[in-house]
């Protein structure tokens, strides 16, 4: 089997437009991250245990990891052995009395269990290899940034939504205020103003 190549969580991030979330993990001593989507649940579930929130009662992995302790079985390691069809697969490496034991998990859960015991997490080679992004691989060459495509026409709903902002900002007289945002003096309303 080839050497496993050990990542640590880089962050966990929010895609505006799904409920899904995303954990960019990295790779030690290399600037190559392998980023799995999970849901919002497993993902809270992550950042909890890295932020080092306590809760008034265990949350499922911390009731995972307690079963593993009542049991005598150790975690020592998280591996993600597998991508298929757009599917990562993910093993938690227990020691139980001497014996290595792998359970199937998804990686999601393997990586919340991962920071609550404290053990490494390690990517199978040839996942990295499909996977795995550098963050200068989407710059054409020279280092350029991306030149931008226009933005897609809006629907005729999305225009009608957006005319009323349209409409808001026409009745605004911006002329009418100074720089502290009080009326200015030729403002009819002004009492400072003498007659």
């Amino acid at each position: 089997m080839p050497e496993m190549i050990e990542v640590q969580i880089d962050s966990v991030r929010v895609h505006l437009m799904t409920p899904q979330r995303l954990v960019m993990l990295k790779q030690k001593n290399s600037e190559r991250y392998l980023p799995i989507w999970v849901g919002p649940y497993e993902a809270e579930a992550i950042t909890v245990a890295l932020q080092e929130v306590e809760m008034s009662r265990p949350l499922t992995h911390d009731l995972l990891k307690n079963v593993f302790n009542a049991f005598n079985a150790r975690v020592t390691r998280i591996e993600i052995v597998k991508l298929q069809n757009n599917i990562f697969y993910g093993s938690i490496v227990a020691d139980l009395n001497g014996k290595e034991v792998h359970i199937d998990s998804r990686p999601s859960d393997a990586i919340a269990l991962s920071v609550r015991a404290h053990v490494p997490i390690f990517v199978h080679p040839a996942v990295m290899d499909e996977a795995g992004i550098l963050p200068d691989e989407n710059l054409p060459e020279g280092g350029e940034k991306p030149v931008r495509s226009e933005p897609a026409p809006l629907s005729e709903e999305g225009t009608e939504r957006l005319s009323v902002f349209e409409d808001f900002l026409g009745k605004l007289n911006l002329d009418q205020l100074n720089d502290d945002d009080t009326p200015d003096e030729e403002s009819p309303g002004d009492p400072k103003k003498k007659k």
